[in-house]
């Protein structure tokens, strides 16, 4: 799915007041992230993403990957920070403008 202006303003603003749930170390995207990530998603459908300095890919890098390999769209990068988006099919819990 494919988010446009207005949903990414809007998840943005939702997403400001969020703490990191995943983080990336110094192993970058390995399984283990990757399937918390998607936990995480399927419960929330929002989350923040912290990549570590000692992580060896670099923030944006690591958070399109994340994003790809969770099956979830990347809603912002600032920093060493992302925010990641996946409705839930069953129960949508953010409805979207």
């Amino acid at each position: 799915m494919e988010l446009n202006g207005k949903q990414k303003r809007h998840l943005r603003a939702l997403g400001s007041a969020l703490d990191p749930v995943v983080q990336v170390g110094k192993g970058g995207i390995v399984e283990t992230v990757v399937i918390t990530a998607k936990e995480a998603i399927s419960k929330r459908e929002l989350i923040k993403v912290r990549v570590l300095k000692n992580s060896p890919v670099e923030p944006k890098e690591a958070l399109e990957e994340l994003a790809r390999l969770s099956g979830a769209d990347l809603v912002q990068v600032i920093g060493r920070n992302g925010l990641l988006y996946a409705p839930n099919p069953e129960k949508p819990k953010i409805e979207l403008p």
